[in-house]
Parts: structure tokens; sequence; C-alpha cells
């Protein structure tokens, strides 16, 4: 069946992708809308990002809307230093000419799991989970009204990309990631030690390169621009992809393993704040209420990216 979804993004590059494989899958995955969050670059930018990812696949019809500027309680923490000064570096591509929704994205999220009937719709969030714990916050009624939760986020043993001990997107806003993962709403994590298994090779690359369209053109310089930061951070062949992940487990659930665990979220420790403890060896008697996952097909995985690109 047709997976009802709204994207909470921060484009980033790899966001852009994930967007692409999820408007490029319309069998699997109804897009409702885009709601764009600070993250990666103000919200300024990914707003405008996510026209500009939407208008490059055809879909000006797609409603994107403007989120939170900042987390909940501290300062907002950005990567220009892995995405560019844009959020999008790599590719010029033209301003988008798409309105921005009036409403906020909040509001949006609450209004469509209000309209909807009761688990029909999941949240995919890609970036700093401040829209959604915000939504929770505001109307804890829509909380049951959540299919599911899929969200890139985290780490166990690829531990942090950040700080030592925490993932980007759960340490610029723990307070609301630790809101979510309290939630009661079943989740499914794609980790670190998911995404860092999903390698931008070389060949990987000019396959999709190869593809010959605009969209596959600005793919492969989005992956070209980033992927030397990672490349040099980690040794390795090429960067990780992490958010099409998302998408990817709507698409091919069979592509990833994983394991139901009990994820909590640290916020108070100076020094770990943003970690995600994850219970992978069943340690402790807290409640299991995440599906981690802990492994996944990168040939499968980039085999499907490259096949719905094609259709862009």
């Amino acid at each position: 069946m047709t997976r009802k979804i709204i994207i909470d993004t921060d484009p980033g590059q790899d966001d852009a992708v994930a967007i692409l494989l999820a408007l490029a899958s319309p069998e699997e995955i109804e897009v409702l809308g885009l709601t764009a969050v600070a993250g990666n670059v103000p919200l300024a930018l990914t707003q405008k990002n996510a026209r500009i990812v939407c208008e490059l696949a055809g879909r000006r019809d797609m409603r994107v809307f403007a989120g939170c500027d900042r987390p909940l309680v501290q300062p907002l923490v950005t990567a220009e230093h892995v995405h560019g000064k844009t959020g999008l570096d790599g590719i010029v591509l033209p301003e988008p000419t798409m309105p921005l929704q009036d409403a906020h994205a909040v509001d949006f999220i609450v209004d469509t799991l209000r309209s909807h009937p009761s688990e029909t719709v999941t949240l995919c969030p890609l970036g700093p989970l401040t829209n959604i714990a915000t939504a929770f916050r505001t109307a804890p009624d829509i909380i049951g009204r959540v299919q599911e939760i899929v969200l890139m986020g985290g780490a166990y043993f690829e531990v942090g990309n950040i700080t030592p001990a925490a993932e980007f997107n759960i340490y610029v806003d723990p307070e609301a990631a630790d809101i979510v993962f309290r939630s009661g709403v079943p989740l499914t994590v794609m980790p670190l030690d998911v995404t860092h298994k999903v390698l931008t090779t070389r060949p990987r690359i000019e396959a999709i390169r190869g593809l010959g369209s605009a969209v596959a053109h600005a793919v492969a310089e989005w992956t070209d621009f980033f992927e030397r930061f990672d490349m040099e951070k980690y040794g390795h062949d090429g960067a990780p992809l992490h958010d099409p992940c998302v998408p990817a487990w709507l698409i091919r659930p069979d592509l990833f393993t994983g394991r139901r665990i009990n994820v909590e979220i640290e916020t108070t420790s100076p020094l770990t704040r943003g970690m995600t403890v994850a219970d992978w060896w069943g340690i402790t008697d807290r409640p299991r209420n995440a599906l981690f996952m802990g492994d996944v097909d990168a040939g499968g995985f980039y085999e499907l990216l490259t096949g719905r690109l094609a259709r862009l």
C-alpha cells in the first residue's frame, strides 16, 4: 500500500537526494508536503532549498512549509563545513519560483494528522526533530494519530559525527529528540551505523551521472562536493548518503536489518549531550521504543536509488 508521509527536512545535499527518491516513488510513497526546519543551514535556506529540489523534480505542486528556526533550548548549530554556505553547494540551480506556503510547518503537521484517519500518516524527519517535538507539545492529541516516525539520526557503534558522542541531527536539538523518543509513537531509526555503509563510491556516482538527466547531474555534483569532507575525515572511498535511507526503507524494507531496542537521549551531560544511548544488547529492562537499524544491502540501495532517479 502507498504510504502517506510528511518529509521534515533541512536540505542539505543528502536531504535533497532523499526528497528526490521519495518523489520518484509514487507507488510506495505519497508525499503530502515538506516541512523545513533549521539544521544543516538556517531556516531561510532550508525552506528555499526544499523548493529548489521540488522544482528540480518537476513538482512545483508540492507544498513546502517553513517551520522552527531554532532548537527548543540551545542555540542553533549548523553544518556549512559539510554542505557549503547554501546547504546545496556543488551546483548552481535556479532560485525557486514556487511559493512558500503561508502556514507554519507545525500547524501543517497538526492539521494533517487531525484531518486524516488515525494512524495513516507517517512522519519522516531528515534533520533535527524540532518541528515534530513542537507539534507534539502544541497538540498532544496528534501523538496517537501518527502511524510511524521513520527518521535519520543517532548512532550506536559508529557513535558521533559532530561530537565524539553525538550524531548531528540529534545533537542540534536533543530536547526535541527526547520528546519524540519518549512519545510512544512507533519509531524506525536510520543511525550512522547504517548510513556509513551506503558510500558514494565512484562507480555508484558515475552510474547516476550516466543517466544524463538534469536531476542525475545535480545529484552527482552534490555528492562530488560533500563527499570530500567525509572522505578526508573517515578515510573512506566515498561519503555516506544518510537521509535517503529513510525513503529507501519505506520502499524496500527488505534492504535493511535491525533490532527493536530501547533508545534514550542524553540531554544534560556536557560531554555526551545529544548521544543516542542505544541498548543494543538488551542490558536494561527499559521498554523497547525504537526499531534501530544495524545493516543495509548497499548494492541494493544504490540499484534502487539509481533506478528511481532515472524516472525524474
